[in-house]
């Protein structure tokens, strides 16, 4: 399962990354909870909790993927596509680029449909 660990390590990264925003913007605007209607703070939990809502389902499909047997430039592309969209979008969030967003959920939605076909596929015994 080397693929999904480095998406998974990478991914956990990410979260590191984005919770460290929303302190910074706690500290800098004194808020110990909630947003205290600060812009920047509710984005960088807005970054922070949408990161962290799609990451586990999409790394558990990649898994599935891998132990289902794909190749594994199938489940490097997946992951690199999976961390792309989810980069894109916390940056988008983080910069309030709506156009980016989106694109950065297009991007997920699109990793997450393909990544159930695929699994669905494995069923099949495609990747034997």
């Amino acid at each position: 399962m080397v693929a999904t660990t480095l998406y998974a390590c990478i991914s956990a990264a990410l979260l590191v990354f984005l919770a460290v925003q929303v302190i910074k913007q706690r500290r800098q605007h004194q808020v110990a909870l909630g947003d205290g209607d600060i812009d920047t703070l509710r984005q960088a939990r807005s970054a922070h909790a949408n990161a962290t809502e799609y990451l586990p389902i999409l790394l558990i499909l990649l898994f599935l993927l891998e132990t289902n047997g794909a190749p594994a430039l199938l489940v490097h592309l997946c992951g690199i596509v999976m961390l792309s969209g989810r980069i894109v979008h916390a940056h988008a969030i983080l910069q309030s680029k709506l156009k980016l967003r989106v694109l950065g959920m297009v991007i997920t939605f699109a990793t997450i449909a393909v990544l159930i076909l695929l699994n669905l596929l494995a069923l099949t015994g495609i990747f034997q």
